[in-house]
């Protein structure tokens, strides 16, 4: 019942913040940027004024699907984002090309997060394994004791959770140097910059949200395997 209630609390309020997060998106995204410049130029304006001449800008299907890849150094915008002019889409090109920025500039919390990657991959696909085999009974099948079932478990979960806990620098970081770079260059009004703050704010929210839950999740596993040792 502890994991389900966990489950449930921090759907809800990933629900609340997502939700809030997109009419926030959906209201600026009507506030027409004067400097007319869409996310595509916004983005290629900002990776010019950093030096940094090897990433590509595009377009990509989805709602808030927006992403920077390091493997192939793209900024990837969604398609409202790469053509729209106005305060939602400043915000979000500014920030993808943010993480560029870091990237560029080997910012130590993205260079640990990249690294925590596939550790993070087969951790998740762990964790997969042992719950199937619980719903199945399958770990008695594997002969292991509880206590090394538990080591497994919150071994996985902690690498997830440290993932999930290092990506709030990386993405806060992102969007302040986003935030710094629109102001200094003046592609935006005092109003269209406050605009574009909020937004980030609550895109920023969403991984707040995703970590506290990590974190919950993982206390909860540590307290069901090792909480009544003596």
């Amino acid at each position: 019942m502890g994991i389900i209630l966990i489950v449930v609390v921090f759907a809800i309020l990933g629900y609340v913040v997502s939700n809030r997060l997109k009419n926030k998106f959906k209201k600026y995204s009507q506030v027409s940027l004067k400097a007319n410049l869409s996310g595509k130029e916004i983005a290629e304006l900002m990776l010019a004024d950093h030096n940094i001449h090897n990433v590509k800008v595009n377009c990509v299907e989805g709602q808030l699907s927006d992403h920077y890849n390091p493997m192939n150094k793209t900024v990837n915008l969604s398609t409202d984002v790469y053509y729209g002019r106005n305060a939602a889409a400043t915000a979000v090109s500014a920030h993808e090309c943010g993480h560029a920025v870091q990237h560029a500039n080997s910012y130590a919390w993205l260079k640990l997060r990249s690294t925590l990657v596939p550790i993070q991959n087969i951790s998740g696909k762990i964790l997969n394994i042992v719950l199937i085999a619980s719903l199945f009974g399958g770990i008695a099948l594997f002969g292991l004791p509880y206590e090394a079932v538990g080591v497994v478990v919150v071994g996985a979960y902690s690498i997830l959770t440290l993932f999930s806990v290092i990506t709030l620098p990386v993405e806060f970081d992102a969007s302040n140097r986003a935030l710094a770079w629109v102001k200094q260059r003046n592609v935006v009004t005092p109003e269209e910059y406050d605009m574009s703050k909020d937004a980030l704010k609550w895109a920023a929210m969403t991984y707040v949200v995703a970590a506290l839950a990590s974190m919950a999740t993982l206390a909860y596993y540590m307290f069901v395997f090792f909480g009544n040792r003596d």
